[in-house]
């Protein structure tokens, strides 16, 4: 995803890291060196903040952790900030090869893939982005999410918006639930609890749809809302997907 800070040419000023990465890929056979490498310094980076959280990043740990001087650091990345952006974009991997013709279930299986890098590496929430993506390692989950709904009959902007509609709800999910596991609680306590304070305070009078669901015990046993939600999305793209391909959506 692209930052508002950069440098670029043309009309669109894009960030350093950018090139970096696109450099990078376009290694197509890479010799091994001992010596300090972009590589080297991201993989390094990737190590300490899944160790110890965003928050524990300094330009000097990563040094520390690779036995070099911190301000050699800088003749490779020119800033916290740009190590950050390196960082996402290799810690997204290779999306899943997705072998079936069906686009619904290549699309849930994207998802679930999508949903695991977070589940690896929860920092990656912690970076802003602010537009589509633009890196090699994102457009790579981006083609791979298209190519599932390749053989449907929606347009090539349906096809994007489906994707950037996929690509938010996983990232929103896994959100709250990043967060609740970074305090320790599973998701099934949070509600729970949840559900206790709720009865706590809403009160039928002036909260009866939620008092409802206290009464009815909702929080105390939920469903997977990961899946739920999926589920969901994934039945309002077949209302389109059937309707491009001139069928009746189903009731």
């Amino acid at each position: 995803m692209t930052t508002d800070d950069g440098t670029g040419t043309g009309d669109v000023a894009l960030p350093h890291s950018i090139e970096v990465l696109w450099s990078l890929r376009s290694r197509q056979q890479r010799t091994v060196r001992t010596g300090l490498t972009v590589e080297r310094i991201v993989t390094a980076a990737i190590g300490c903040v899944d160790a110890d959280g965003l928050a524990a990043l300094s330009m000097a740990r990563v040094a520390k952790r690779l036995d070099f001087a911190t301000m050699s650091l800088y003749r490779h990345v020119t800033s916290k900030d740009e190590l950050q952006q390196l960082m996402l974009d290799m810690a997204y991997g290779t999306p899943p090869r997705i072998d079936t013709a069906d686009w619904r279930t290549g699309l849930e299986r994207w998802a679930r893939a999508f949903q695991e890098v977070f589940r690896r590496h929860p920092w990656m929430l912690q970076i802003s982005v602010s537009g589509p993506p633009l890196e090699p390692g994102q457009l790579s989950w981006l083609e791979c999410g298209l190519g599932t709904l390749s053989a449907t009959s929606l347009r090539p902007d349906e096809k994007l918006a489906v994707m950037m509609l996929m690509i938010g709800y996983v990232r929103n999910n896994v959100q709250l639930s990043v967060g609740v596991s970074d305090q320790g609680i599973s998701d099934a306590d949070l509600m729970a609890h949840y559900g206790r304070a709720l009865a706590k305070y809403a009160d039928p009078e002036t909260f009866p749809a939620i008092a409802e669901l206290v009464e009815a015990g909702a929080f105390e046993e939920p469903d997977d809302d990961f899946t739920f939600g999926l589920q969901r999305v994934l039945d309002g793209v077949e209302v389109l997907v059937r309707i491009r391909d001139g069928e009746k959506p189903l009731t």
